[in-house]
Parts: C-alpha cells; structure tokens; sequence
C-alpha cells in the first residue's frame, strides 16, 4: 500500500534570497564551499618554482633638469669670478675753478673751503705769485695766484679763494695754501681717469686732464702746487 509523503510546509525564503525560478543563490551553498575549499588545497599542494622577476634596463636618458641647471651654474662660475676680479673704477670728485683763462681742479678731499675774496695782506719782498696772506678762524693763509704769467689786470682781482690743504699722515702735519679764483664752476663725479696724454708739458703741477662735459681742466697735483709755488715756509 503506497502511502502518500507528508506535507511539508514550503520553506520561507529570508531576504535577499531568490528561489530556483528567479536565478537565486543555490538552495544547497554549503556544498559549493566545501567543493571550492578542495580546489584550493589541490592548488596549494601544487608548488610552483618561483618566478625571477626581470629586472627591467633604465631607459637611456639625457641629463635631468636638476644637473643642466647644476652645470649651468658651474660654467657661470668663472664668469662671476672674472667680474669680481674686475671692479668697477670707484667714483672721484672734483672741484671745479677758473683762474685767469684756464680751468682747473682738485680733489674735493683736498679742499677744505672756498671763501669769497678776503682782504689781504701784502709781504714785502714777495714773490710775484704770492697775492698775500690773510687770516682764515686763527689760521694765516697765503694766497698764489697759479695765473700770474698772465698778467692780471690791477682792476680785476679774483672773486674767490679755494683753501686747500695738504696732509702728512706720517708726520701729522698740514700745510694750507689759498688759489686765487676767478670763477667757482662746481663739483663734478666721475670714474673715469685723468687723461695722461693731453697734460701740457709747460705745467708742472698738472697731474693729468679732468674731462667733464665737452670742456677739460687742469687736474694739480698739490704736492707739485707747492714746490712750484713754495710759501710753507710763510
């Protein structure tokens, strides 16, 4: 006698479960665990040699950024070290004068003052270049007049005296001299050296020309000034 199965209530599908009909996960996924955790031990037994990575040839390149810069300021170098061992001339200044029809100058260390024309004393027995002497805060000033040889006129005397001195480091001595002037043009800057080659030869007491603008002077040499014009001793 055949007897019919029981009925089993159907099985409540949770969420996220599909049946067999909506292409669910399998009713039996236990199984397909063990069967895929056979496959891996298989796979571990298999013992593999290992493989020996290549390694791979860096490609051939030109140099870096980093070294053409670093090479660049290497040449630079020389270049900064030549203009170091060049600097530039350093800037001088000069007073600038007229006495008589020529104009001269002298270094501005070299000159203490210019003071408008003074009454002056005359020397008996003077030599013709000595004007006279006057008295400059306690200090007696002789007065050359560098233009003699001109012959000035008695009428037109010079409207300025430039007060130089000449300082002995050695010694600590000074020795002032005052040049008649007949005109104070300025103070002019320059780097440039005196011009060597234009010195009149008849001036012993030039030590070079000053060119400024389109117009040359006569650069004296005060130590020269004072063996041609000797009043040190007045």
């Amino acid at each position: 006698m055949h007897e019919e199965p029981d009925n089993f209530p159907a099985p409540e599908l949770t969420s996220g479960e599909a049946g067999p009909e909506t292409g669910a996960a399998d009713p039996h996924p236990g199984f397909e665990l063990e069967q895929a955790g056979l496959e891996l031990d298989a796979l571990e037994e298999i013992q593999l040699p290992p493989v020996q990575a290549e390694e791979a040839e860096p490609p051939e390149t030109g140099p870096e950024e980093g070294e053409s810069a670093e090479s660049g300021e290497e040449e630079a170098e020389p270049e900064e070290a030549e203009l170091e061992l060049e600097p530039a001339p350093p800037m001088e200044q000069y007073c600038i004068f007229r006495s008589g029809r020529e104009r001269f100058c002298l270094h501005v260390l070299e000159v203490d003052e210019v003071v408008d024309w003074p009454r002056l004393t005359n020397l008996p027995l003077a030599p013709p270049f000595l004007m006279g002497i006057f008295n400059l805060r306690g200090t007696i000033v002789p007065v050359v007049d560098i233009a003699f040889t001109e012959v000035r006129r008695a009428d037109l005397s010079p409207k300025q005296v430039v007060v130089a001195c000449l300082r002995d480091g050695s010694e600590g001595t000074e020795v002032r001299v005052g040049i008649a002037a007949d005109e104070v043009i300025g103070t002019y800057s320059t780097c440039e050296e005196l011009l060597q080659e234009e010195v009149p030869r008849d001036v012993p007491h030039c030590a070079g020309m000053l060119r400024h603008g389109d117009r040359l002077a006569l650069a004296l040499d005060l130590q020269r000034v004072l063996e041609s014009f000797p009043v040190s001793s007045i």
